[in-house]
């Protein structure tokens, strides 16, 4: 009886471990198994669209199309005829083995890519004889298609995960496309949806029988978002033509809500370019040439001197600290002197000389004497240099200058604003205000990129505030509540100082150093600027051509548009960036160039300063040579 009652207990027992076992498996870890891992299990990937973008009018600037990549799961390989298979792939034998042995140290029991993006027709006739190759399948993907060859620097591009984030992520698998620079990048999650997942069992010979779990585990894919952009796609495409055979950067702001409707670098290149096939042979030339530097974003990444529209700043602080009035006056002898030698002395083109000069006309004129003494007055306003430039540097902050804009683009340079402690700690605290004077016509240590430049030209445009600026407008056609966006940052400037300053920009178009770029029917408001540089060619610093620059808004009332044009080498300001501003400023406000203005739209359209360029490209070293 005893024993019956042992067998019976044991037999209890071990049916209470096997259910527990089972629970524990089936339920408990059942939720966090993942069935990729069994070989009886195939997992197959159904990719979702990514999001469509369009500009800010609604034209198309990326759409998708299909690819064929050619994937590999190591461990369900069987022996095969490989000079056939390589024909097939028009692949040699050596170039199959490395590519199966990457996708083995990957991961032996997960899909990944043996070979992207076939042709169409290649892939038509090796779907016909891929079920004689196991463990090889065909999967359909999304690559970018851009109808419009512009805004590279602004889209971006889509490229293969790295092994790395594959392994170590639950959203992306080796060989999906993420996103890489601009828009691409920055809205990823926006724009790449969630890909859908089907789990088939299969048997010991490898073949399909069905639905693995009846498919409760499958998942359908969930397209990405379509995204709309602030960016004019007609301007941007009529900004890079006026900026070919030029280097340089221009940006175009909507001073009342921050929209970027121009955003441009050059040279640029065709976005289509970085797909397909030929993408990592295009990448190669445009990523390593470092000489026109095509993925390089100028627009966002290149710090100038300001050049003469930084006076404008040093005209609204002088204001601010009461240091100069509207009426306040100077005179010019043809420059300004700040020191008794011989080259401390700063050159003025502005051909004012003998009589005093106003602020008006200081700006108009582009006057260095005025700017100088305005600085130099700011600067030992409370006999204390250090105190003067911090106190000068946070006014200067305040329009987003010095630092990053927090703009919605992954690339950016904060530029510079020297701080007292910044010039402290480089003098050993020896200097004053004619030890910087530079810095008073926008040279000196000032950095800024050109869309620093557009955004401070907005704050002014309405008169003491900015928004910051932005590319997003809409997702899945709803528009962006973003308080980042939305909310209008305040300078530390008052708003009735900016009234003179406005003025006398108004007046550069009239009678000033703009006055052969004016637009009839436009009240344009600007500033043009001349900055000097210097470069090493074979060890030898050289000063270069002067980099062109200008920046204007309009109209002066209710504006609707602000811009910052950089011409790298171009010259005077009014020469080069002042009509390519002009320009701008009548096709985006009228939307067509006027006869009148044709000449000088050609004559952008035709210059090139490539000659300039091609001077700045470092020789190879001469070795001599001889007999001994």
């Amino acid at each position: 009886m005893q024993k019956s009652f042992l067998l019976y207990f044991i037999i209890t027992l071990v049916g209470i471990l096997f259910i527990g076992r089972l629970f524990q498996l089936q339920i408990l870890k059942g939720a966090n198994y993942n069935p990729i891992k069994n070989a009886a299990v195939k997992v197959a990937f159904d990719f979702p669209e990514r999001g469509y973008i369009y500009d800010r009018n609604g034209k198309l600037l990326v759409a998708n199309q299909l690819s064929y990549d050619v994937m590999i799961q190591p461990n369900q390989v069987k022996p095969l005829d490989t000079l056939e298979f390589c024909s097939l792939l028009k692949i040699n034998k050596e170039d199959f083995l490395k590519r199966f042995k990457k996708a083995e140290s990957y991961a032996p029991y997960l899909p990944s890519v043996f070979l992207k993006q076939l042709a169409k027709e290649d892939f038509a006739f090796l779907q016909e004889k891929l079920h004689k190759y196991v463990g090889f399948h065909i999967q359909k993907r999304i690559i970018r298609n851009y109808p419009i060859k512009s805004a590279a620097n602004v889209l971006g591009y889509i490229s293969e995960v790295d092994e790395n984030k594959a392994r170590n992520s639950e959203d992306y698998e080796q060989g999906e496309l993420i996103g890489k620079g601009g828009v691409e990048v920055e809205y990823e999650n926006y724009l790449r949806g969630t890909k859908g997942k089907i789990y088939l069992h299969k048997n010991r010979f490898n073949k399909v029988t069905g639905s693995y779990k009846n498919g409760i585990l499958d998942t359908l894919p969930e397209n990405g978002k379509d995204l709309t952009l602030t960016l004019d796609i007609v301007l941007q495409e009529y900004a890079e033509k006026l900026m070919k055979g030029k280097r340089g950067g221009i940006v175009a702001i909507e001073p009342s809500t921050g929209e970027i409707l121009a955003l441009v670098t050059a040279p640029s290149y065709d976005p289509n370019m970085l797909v397909g096939r030929k993408r990592s042979k295009n990448s190669v030339i445009l990523f390593n040439d470092t000489i026109n530097m095509p993925a390089y974003d100028r627009g966002l990444l290149a710090a100038y001197s300001p050049g003469s529209p930084f006076k404008m700043m040093n005209a609204l602080i002088g204001l601010q600290e009461k240091v100069i009035d509207e009426e306040t006056s100077f005179y010019c002898h043809h420059g300004y002197r700040y020191g008794n030698r011989k080259n401390e002395f700063m050159g003025c083109h502005c051909g004012i000389v003998g009589r005093p000069i106003k602020l008006q006309t200081a700006i108009a004129k582009s006057c260095n004497s005025y700017f100088s003494n305005t600085f130099k007055r700011i600067i030992e306003k409370n006999n204390n240099p250090s105190e003067g430039v911090t106190n000068w540097h946070n006014h200067i902050a305040s329009f987003g200058l010095g630092d990053y804009l927090r703009y919605d683009l992954p690339a950016g340079s904060p530029g510079l604003i020297p701080t007292g402690k910044y010039y402290d700690d480089r003098y050993k605290y020896t200097w004053n205000g004619s030890t910087i004077i530079s810095n008073a016509i926008g040279q000196g240590e000032v950095l800024t990129t050109p869309i620093q430049l557009a955004n401070f030209t907005a704050a002014i445009a309405n008169r003491g505030f900015f928004f910051t600026p932005h590319i997003l407008k809409k997702v899945d056609n709803k528009s962006i509540e973003n308080p980042k966006f939305t909310t209008p940052k305040k300078t530390t400037i008052d708003t009735k100082y900016f009234t003179p300053v406005v003025e006398a920009m108004r007046e550069v178009f009239i009678s000033g150093t703009g006055r052969w770029s004016q637009v009839k029917g436009i009240d344009i408001c600007g500033k043009t600027g001349t900055a000097e540089n210097f470069t090493r060619v074979n060890g030898v610093k050289e000063q270069l051509p002067d980099h062109s620059i200008l920046v204007a808004f309009a109209p002066k009332d209710n504006p609707q548009i602000a811009i910052a044009v950089f011409v790298e080498n171009g010259g005077f300001g009014s020469t080069i960036a002042a009509p390519i501003t002009s320009l701008l400023i009548e096709k985006y406000l009228k939307g067509e160039i006027s006869k009148a203005n044709k000449y000088r739209e050609q004559r952008m359209f035709n210059l090139s300063l490539q000659n300039i360029y091609d001077k700045q490209i470092p020789k190879p070293l001469e070795i001599a040579s001889g007999t001994k």
